[in-house]
């Protein structure tokens, strides 16, 4: 005979273990689909920049948004130093400047397991600024060296223009890209006792710049270097762009522009590399942003700014002769 209450016991058990074996499964299963945070192409992220790069920058990110609706990115420009620091407390994602980091704050990402992997996007240069009616145009590597050192404080002794005033040196901010540049450029630890105006921007930069004929001003260049962009247009009203020389002795074809042709080949002396640093460590929307840098149209859009991209690119168009 069959003991049906014992069976039946049974079955009642093994169908409640079913149940809580189903149910286990679909919550895996769901989490499991759940989607990520952020992906190369939606998510809302924090990157941050020195301010000299706002106007590549704003493009080109602006230009990942339209490609990717479903993403955003909070922006932060601040000097330089600041830039690096932020992204180094975990309060932005990716860091745009014009250096590598240094060995204490690569020791950072050491100690927190994260792969330290410069990106080099572009070259870019610091633009050397002075009022239209000044008609001093052009300048040395030398000259330079001997204002930041104290030994030229005038126009006059740069002895080829109108201007014999002082010399006012107009940069934006004291941590900023620009000045952290010309320091490592002609082996400064300091400025004490230089005539320095910190403007706050680039664009108080060349604001001052046409206000005062005395004035010479450092700025990032895609401020401006973008011909297509009315504020390039508005900010490039009352002002010269300096020519420079390596040269001590230079002839007239030894002087560059901070502009695209001069960019490209390096034979402006003031370039400079723009680099991206991600502290990212899955493929994120950081990451979809640093790839349509360097392996999608991205590089166009820096090429658009005036800059030179460090992996222009393709236009190679194949045509295929009909027989």
């Amino acid at each position: 005979m069959v003991d049906i209450g014992l069976t039946g016991d049974m079955f009642s058990t093994k169908m409640t273990m079913f149940r809580s074996l189903f149910f286990v499964l679909t919550v895996l299963l769901a989490v499991s689909c759940k989607r990520p945070e952020d992906s190369t192409s939606h998510g809302n992220i924090t990157i941050t920049a020195d301010e000299s790069l706002q106007p590549m920058l704003d493009q080109v990110y602006q230009a990942y948004q339209q490609t990717f609706p479903e993403t955003h990115f909070n922006v932060k420009y601040l000097p330089e130093h600041q830039a690096a620091a932020f992204m180094l407390k975990d309060s932005a994602r990716l860091a745009f400047i014009t250096r590598e980091f240094t060995a204490d704050e690569q020791n950072v990402f050491k100690a927190k397991g994260i792969k330290y992997n410069p990106q080099y996007i572009a070259t870019d240069g610091v633009a050397l600024l002075i009022n239209r009616s000044n008609s001093d145009t052009l300048i040395t590597l030398e000259q330079i060296s001997g204002i930041f050192k104290g030994t030229v404080k005038t126009w006059a002794q740069l002895g080829k223009g109108n201007q014999t005033g002082d010399i006012v040196l107009v940069f934006d901010n004291a941590n900023s890209s620009n000045l952290n540049f010309i320091m490592r450029k002609f082996g400064l630890t300091d400025v004490k006792g230089l005539n320095i105006f910190s403007a706050g921007s680039n664009k108080n930069v060349i604001e001052y710049v046409k206000q005062h004929p005395n004035a010479l001003g450092f700025i990032g260049v895609s401020w401006i270097s973008d011909g297509e962009a009315p504020l390039t247009a508005e900010l490039s009203q009352g002002l010269r762009v300096m020519g420079v020389a390596e040269k001590a002795n230079p002839r007239k074809e030894d002087y560059h522009q901070p502009f695209q042709g001069d960019l490209k080949w390096k034979r402006y002396p003031l370039h400079r590399r723009v680099y991206v640093i991600s502290r990212e460590m899955h493929s994120g929307l950081g990451s979809g942003l640093v790839n349509y840098i360097m392996r999608d149209v991205g590089s166009l859009v820096i090429e658009k700014c005036g800059l030179w991209p460090a992996k222009p690119f393709n236009r190679e168009v194949i045509i295929k002769k009909e027989i």
